[in-house]
């Protein structure tokens, strides 16, 4: 089909690995993408033959997605943002281009799905209200049941009151938590809301993608089970969504 009518302008570029195809409307846009030369339009068509430039800079469809789970250290900044010196696109250094998957904030550390792939970015990003993501997390004193109870029922921060929660106590100042949501570094303000201050902060699991025994600062393709099942659980979840936008922010 697409050889036929050929490509949509947004779907050429992220397919070539540049950006998420959001961001791509938001280039056409801008008049940042041209099409033989012409000015392009959100909606243009992309044909065999025909040349795509974003910024002056020819696009080239490089093939086979690239899909990787990395391990972030703390410091490295989840952005796309080259005036950023701590880029996490610098810091993978990868010879495609590619661009995370949600964030995790700069003192945070643990994992973080990379890809070339911009469709994905959206299906992950639009399931990302209905999904888990683990996290292990350290804090500043001795928890309490109390402590437990009230970040499991939900703890009010930003002016709402955070989703249930599973949480499990893994040591005096340890625990591990599961979310479904992806506030404002939602678990140092939840622990912060109740007299506890973060110390250390890891994301093990997303979805099913485990940080495994990754080093800290080394990154990994995605295995072809964990992209069927991957992709097995998007299609679930699109099935009941009703497909409102969400965009995930740090936690």
């Amino acid at each position: 089909m697409d050889g036929e009518k050929g490509i949509r302008l947004n779907k050429y570029i992220s397919d070539a690995g540049h950006c998420s195809r959001r961001e791509a409307d938001k280039w056409i846009e801008e008049g940042r993408v041209k099409i033989d030369g012409r000015v392009g339009v959100l909606g243009d068509r992309v044909l065999p033959g025909m040349k795509v430039t974003v910024s002056g800079e020819k696009v080239k469809n490089k093939g086979k997605n690239i899909y990787i789970a990395l391990n972030k250290p703390v410091g490295i900044v989840c952005t796309t943002d080259m005036r950023e010196p701590m880029n996490v696109v610098k810091f993978v250094d990868h010879d495609r281009r590619i661009y995370p998957i949600g964030r995790l904030d700069k003192d945070s550390e643990g994992l973080l799905l990379m890809t070339s792939d911009g469709d994905i970015v959206n299906r992950i990003l639009r399931a990302a209200g209905r999904h888990e993501k683990e996290y292990q997390v350290t804090v500043d004193k001795p928890i309490t049941q109390d402590f437990l109870n009230k970040m499991a029922a939900g703890v009010k921060i930003l002016g709402v009151t955070t989703l249930p929660c599973r949480i499990t106590k893994t040591g005096e100042k340890a625990f591990t938590i599961i979310l479904t949501q992806g506030l404002n570094r939602q678990i140092r303000r939840m622990c912060e809301a109740l007299g506890y201050r973060v110390r250390t902060l890891k994301r093990v699991r997303i979805m099913n993608i485990h940080l495994g025994n990754l080093r800290v600062g080394q990154w990994r393709n995605l295995t072809p089970n964990e992209m069927r099942e991957l992709m097995r659980r998007l299609d679930e979840r699109e099935d009941v969504s009703n497909d409102e936008d969400y965009e995930e922010t740090e936690t």
